[in-house]
């Protein structure tokens, strides 16, 4: 039985965020739970929260036990980014790309 849950547009960097899902991928939700708590980092707290939302998801509509769930997919998406321009030096415009992410987490019980 599986359960979802999904963040969208949130203001962080794809590429940060994929460092800390690679971390928790494939592990038990409680091992998760403590690699997300012990990271110092905005993607950890928002993977984090996602995780919380899954975890609930599929106590309340599955009627899962939330110990022998695990974390069956842990995918970060590209959402839209936010493009800003400046003035750059020799009468250029440079621009600085604000970068959005989607995170998606899917948790499983082990049979």
């Amino acid at each position: 039985m599986e359960a979802k849950a999904i963040a969208k547009g949130l203001r962080l960097s794809p590429i940060r965020a994929r460092l800390v899902s690679d971390m928790i991928r494939g592990k038990s939700v409680k091992e998760a739970m403590n690699i997300l708590v012990n990271v110092n980092n905005k993607a950890a707290r928002c993977t984090k929260k996602v995780l919380d939302s899954a975890i609930a998801n599929a106590v309340n509509n599955n009627n899962a036990d939330a110990e022998t769930l695990y974390v069956k997919e842990a995918r970060v998406d590209a959402g839209p980014v936010m493009k800003r321009h400046f003035f750059d030096s020799r009468s250029h415009i440079g621009h600085r790309d604000h970068r959005t992410s989607h995170i998606i987490i899917v948790v499983a019980t082990k049979n």
